[in-house]
């Protein structure tokens, strides 16, 4: 059961999150290895360490992209995708479909995509397995795209260095007290479709404000994925970032 909202999430056997992945190695301990006094939250940062692990050793940046279904993520990774080829690769989360992950390798970035099967989020198990998955021999970014969803995956560490939240203007501008747990841990906060937002009531000095309100040092784009407004702005940010991080 998620730890945050109970919702039922499709297991295997030995009791972790289902995946399309058949690994014969694995580069963090197994759930035996943990002591089973622990919470799904304690267990799941241990896998999540490992991994942190990971990326450091190959001064690969990771951030964790969070955002309600349809606010344009798998958009964003395909523009990023076209500026950054093969030094990004993308470790996708949805309940069913490759889809998002064929739409990325169709730009130009290596992706693997776990079928979670109907849980809400990812987690830190699920990914350290994608991670033996791909190649990462040139690759300096990581993204995770986790399953659409505000709430679960605020809560859930997968090895990241950096939340980045999306929040899309048809969604509206009240959404960041509605859902403060990911808009007050993000390090940064992509307000998407900005093409499109005069034709809309979305009040970007007020969602800029609330989330600096929950989170003061959260670092705030205005973007547009599917026009590609804002990207490159971004995709600078984010090198900047790692080499704060590989350093």
């Amino acid at each position: 059961m998620c730890e945050e909202c109970g919702c039922s999430e499709k297991q295997d056997s030995a009791g972790h999150l289902s995946e399309n992945i058949n690994s014969k190695s694995h580069h963090h301990s197994h759930a035996s290895k943990i002591d089973i006094g622990l919470s799904a939250l304690q267990k799941n940062d241990l896998l999540a360490a490992e991994n942190r692990q990971f990326f450091m050793d190959r001064k690969v940046l990771a951030v964790n992209l969070i955002s309600s279904p349809g606010s344009g993520k798998t958009t964003l990774l395909e523009q990023m995708a076209k500026r950054f080829g093969k030094k990004m690769a993308v470790v996708v989360g949805d309940i069913q479909t490759r889809r998002d992950a064929e739409r990325i390798i169709g730009s130009g970035s290596a992706a693997y995509q776990i079928e979670t099967g109907g849980a809400c989020h990812l987690d830190a198990h699920s990914v350290g397995h994608a991670l033996e998955e791909l190649d990462f021999s040139g690759v300096e970014l990581c993204v995770i795209e986790n399953v659409g969803n505000l709430v679960c995956p605020a809560a859930y560490d997968l090895g990241e260095a950096m939340k980045i939240a999306v929040l899309s203007t048809p969604e509206g501008d009240d959404k960041v007290l509605k859902y403060p747990a990911i808009f007050s841990r993000c390090s940064v906060l992509l307000i998407n479709k900005m093409d499109i937002a005069k034709h809309l009531d979305f009040n970007v000095e007020k969602v800029s404000r609330e989330c600096r309100s929950l989170n003061v040092n959260c670092d705030i784009f205005q973007i547009a994925a599917k026009t590609g407004l804002g990207i490159d702005e971004f995709c600078t940010y984010l090198m900047k970032k790692r080499s704060q991080y590989s350093c």
